[in-house]
């Protein structure tokens, strides 16, 4: 009899554990701020590489609701008074900066505190500091952290588009009138591959990799939308918070070119990786040592 339960019990535990390891990751929505915290801890030592972390973690976030208001500047803020972190909901751009947050932080308050680091000029909190232009602000702000590779992966495919970007319109727009420490216009040129050429260079994507598809018929703006590209069984993927379902999803690479590459809309993707200095197995951002590797 001892022996039938001893055989049973080591069913059952075979049976949890190939159960475990089916299983896809619990919807970070769910998790508290402490399990969070546990669950950084314990991935900043797993050996994991930066874009390891980002493949898991932006997995945790897929059926996510999509929100235009998804997050803002605080409870505190003047106009966009939406939470500072938000995981019920997400849009493309806090998408990416969530996962890119965690995935190189090792405690819930590196994480919030790296993400406003990512996410606004030096830290600092505000509308006006806030990184609201992916290609003039987002990744110039982040260039600590993230290479522009649109040649890396474009090679001889790689063209350059240049545009004109008026943050004194941007917030006008808004019915901002304070435009005190506004960024002056600029005169900006971005390199991208474009969409009829994403096919012959799909083998220079790598895991991790974050791309704007940028506007085919504007001149004062270049992102329309932020995804990310993974690799899931050999395979690569586009993960996004689109209006297109009003979730969070994946589409394997073919099978999302094969609906954008004939549009008229968009010109092509501009591609950010994270660096490679800095995307070690084990690495973490500490949040004040980021002032430093900005002077680098």
């Amino acid at each position: 009899m001892k022996r039938i339960l001893v055989v049973i019990s080591a069913l059952l535990l075979l049976i949890s554990c190939a159960s475990r390891e089916k299983s896809p990751a619990a919807p970070i929505g769910n998790m508290t701020y402490a399990q969070i915290d546990s669950l950084l801890m314990v991935n900043a030592k797993m050996n994991y590489s930066i874009t390891d972390r980002m493949r898991l973690y932006s997995e945790m976030f897929l059926g996510t609701p999509y929100s235009w208001t998804a997050t803002g500047d605080g409870p505190y803020a003047l106009l966009e008074n939406y939470p500072l972190v938000n995981f019920d909901s997400t849009n493309c751009m806090v998408y990416t900066e969530h996962v890119l947050a965690l995935s190189i932080s090792d405690s819930w308050d590196n994480f919030f505190n790296n993400l406003q680091q990512i996410r606004y000029k030096n830290g600092i909190i505000g509308m006006r500091t806030r990184n609201h232009y992916t290609m003039a602000d987002w990744l110039p702000e982040n260039r600590w952290l993230l290479e522009d590779a649109a040649r890396k992966v474009g090679g001889e495919y790689t063209r350059s588009m240049t545009r004109t970007i008026s943050h004194e319109n941007f917030f006008t727009q808004k019915g901002i009138r304070d435009l005190r420490y506004v960024k002056l216009d600029r005169r900006i040129t971005v390199e991208y591959i474009p969409m009829q050429d994403l096919n012959k260079v799909k083998a220079n994507f790598r895991n991790g990799d974050i791309v704007a598809m940028l506007f085919a018929n504007r001149d004062d703006i270049f992102s329309a939308h932020m995804l990310m590209i993974y690799e899931k069984g050999g395979e690569l993927y586009f993960r996004e918070a689109s209006t297109s379902t009003y979730s969070t999803f994946e589409t394997p690479f073919d099978e999302w070119l094969l609906t954008k590459k004939d549009s008229k809309r968009y010109a092509g993707l501009a591609v950010m990786r994270v660096r490679d200095e800095y995307n070690k197995p084990n690495a973490v951002v500490l949040p004040w040592d980021i002032p430093l590797l900005k002077n680098k």
